[in-house]
């Protein structure tokens, strides 16, 4: 299988996101040659990207394999893509959030897809499996990691603050794990999560569905599963 249909393949199986931490973007290049089916995705995707520069123009920009993001005291965070073997991947810019204050990069891997988030106030980055989806208030958001290539199956609901994410609570979703349903979540209201599993198999069962709650104390609870 070609490294593009690979990406093709991730990303539908992990279209949804999953709990963020940082990451270090890691090139090993004596991990196998420059892939020329890597160069060829990731040129095609440039002319794209670049039309999506106009909506933060000045504040991003590409040199080669390298993407550019200014930060408010002035510096530039850079984001390399990688061509060799099992570590190769790519930083596709989409947007800047400015409710999260970070700007949100796409990144398709020779073994994964993922978002990369990075604060515009501090620099820092969060690995995330999808895009936030905030709640109406702006005051959280939440993502969804459900595939089984890898194995992902977490709800998880953070923060921003200070030039940070923080997360408030991680739920699991054991179903996304043995490929038996795919499941989506969506805001109700600033304290209540529907999420809806649907069955992988094709069939017309009803999938899994249930709600996660924010009590009065604070805390993220699950019920009706």
């Amino acid at each position: 299988m070609t490294l593009v249909r690979l990406l093709s393949t991730i990303a539908i199986l992990c279209a949804l996101a999953g709990a963020a931490r940082g990451q270090t973007g890691t090139c090993d290049t004596s991990a196998g040659p420059p892939s020329r089916e890597f160069e060829l995705y990731a040129t095609e995707q440039w002319p794209k990207e670049a039309a999506r520069f106009k909506a933060d123009a000045g504040n991003v920009s590409r040199d080669g394999e390298r993407l550019r993001l200014k930060l408010d005291n002035g510096s530039t965070v850079e984001l390399a893509d990688c061509r060799h073997g099992i570590t190769a991947h790519a930083y596709l810019y989409e947007q800047y959030d400015g409710v999260g204050g970070f700007y949100v990069v796409r990144r398709p891997a020779y073994r994964d897809f993922s978002y990369t988030l990075v604060m515009r106030s501090s620099g820092k980055q969060y690995r995330v499996y999808g895009t936030p989806i905030w709640t109406s208030d702006k005051k959280r958001f939440l993502t969804v990691a459900c595939s089984w290539i890898p194995p992902r199956g977490t709800l998880t609901i953070q923060a921003a603050a200070k030039g940070e994410l923080a997360t408030e609570a991680e739920v699991p979703l054991p179903t996304c794990l043995d490929e038996t349903e795919t499941c989506a979540a969506r805001w109700d209201n600033p304290s209540w999560i529907a999420v809806t599993c649907t069955r992988g198999d094709g069939s017309s069962r009803r999938g899994s569905e249930f709600v996660v709650m924010r009590t009065s104390d604070g805390q993220w609870k699950t019920f009706g599963r």
